[in-house]
């Protein structure tokens, strides 16, 4: 599904003897391509690769948080949670849910298992491995943020996989296929897809069955595995739905690829994608949904509220019922699409943090997990 690129900030605070405050932030770019990593480091220096805050006891002047506080910024974080207790509770379709994840994944071990054998990660619709937007001048923008290093820094064989951004699912199955071979060399592989991903994963091995790959198993997230609300509402509903063909018209004529766009109904992945795409009984396939309550301002509160009153709970753009497929770990409660794969707002967990609340969730911690879990499972 689509996302924003957030600008990259990097936030230093003073440490001083005042009560209750926190390290500063780290941020760490990976300037380098990250094609096919393997690399083995010490579990402390995976902090380096955690972008959140560590809730350490460090201190910074009370000038500098005293605006916060002032704002009444506490007390609407603190109404934030509450509310998100309340949905929970209302609504009769969180109880279909699953599990619910709070925070199972809020800090990150000291201790995980390592699988076997290579992980594949596979982005959503325009994603990508990795983009610079100022040659060497500027740190590489990577879709999986700070993911790949800390997988690495485990030991884990990390394979990047890079399809066309908006092609059809069969294009981007085909590249994904492509990939896997080139790097895995052989190698038998785990794939953790996000988004659309996963109907690519699930293309590739049940459709095509390239014979140098063999997946072991699918982990998917957030993946429309039945579509999206959202998906309908832009071609069907939507002011600008009528203008639709035509822009898919001019992107064609330019040479982008628009195949996804229409893949990604309800309509569509219910009467041909589902149908036509069986599991292969070789692959173990698990999956994880997510569900959040978005701000006034967040850039998902129009899509979410459409996939809710369609669909039921949802992460802004994929709904919970759509999420499920194979064995169904849980729904993070709390997180939306684009935390999933690390784009958090910095600033906001800063804020969130300096008023006394505790972050319920670290996407590198949720990736490192689901890669204990593959291990455990002998993967």
């Amino acid at each position: 599904m689509t996302f924003q690129v957030a600008r990259v900030a990097s936030i230093r605070c003073l440490s001083h003897n005042v009560p209750r405050a926190k390290r500063p932030i780290m941020l760490s770019f990976n300037t380098s391509r990250p094609r096919k990593l393997s690399t083995r480091t010490t579990d402390s220096q995976i902090k380096i690769y955690d972008s959140a805050i560590d809730t350490s006891q460090k201190r910074i002047p009370q000038t500098r948080i005293s605006f916060i506080h002032a704002a009444g910024i506490h007390t609407s974080n603190v109404r934030q949670h509450e509310q998100e207790k309340d949905m929970r509770n209302a609504d009769p379709k969180v109880s279909d849910i699953g599990r619910a994840i709070e925070d199972d994944f809020a800090t990150i071990r000291d201790c995980y298992a390592t699988p076997k054998h290579p992980i594949v990660l596979a982005h959503g619709l325009f994603g990508f491995d990795e983009v610079r937007i100022a040659g060497s001048l500027l740190p590489a923008v990577q879709y999986w943020r700070g993911i790949t290093n800390a997988l690495c820094a485990k030991g884990i064989e990390v394979i990047i996989a890079s399809v066309p951004a908006s092609g059809s699912i069969e294009e981007r199955a085909a590249a994904l296929g492509e990939d896997i071979a080139a790097k895995a060399n052989g190698k038998s592989v785990n794939i953790i897809a996000h988004s659309m991903g996963g109907l690519d994963a699930r293309f590739m091995i049940s459709r095509l069955q390239p014979p140098n790959v063999e997946v072991l198993s699918l982990t998917t997230i957030a993946t429309p595995h039945r579509g999206s609300a959202f998906a309908d509402y832009c071609f069907d509903e939507s002011w600008w739905h009528g203008m639709i063909p035509g822009l898919i018209k001019k992107l064609n004529e330019v040479g982008i690829s628009t195949g996804a766009f229409t893949q990604l109904t309800r309509k569509y992945m219910g009467e041909e994608f589902n149908p036509s795409t069986p599991d292969d009984k070789s692959v173990r396939y698990f999956s994880y949904g997510a569900t959040c309550d978005p701000k006034l301002w967040s850039a998902f509160r129009k899509s979410h509220g459409i996939v809710q009153k369609v669909e039921g709970p949802n992460d802004g753009l994929v709904s919970v019922e759509s999420s499920r497929w194979g064995t169904y770990k849980g729904t993070l409660v709390g997180v939306s699409h684009l935390d999933l794969i690390n784009w958090t707002n910095r600033l906001r967990w800063l804020v969130w943090e300096l008023t006394g609340n505790v972050r319920k969730f670290n996407a590198i911690a949720f990736y490192l997990d689901i890669a204990d879990m593959l291990a455990k499972e002998g993967l």
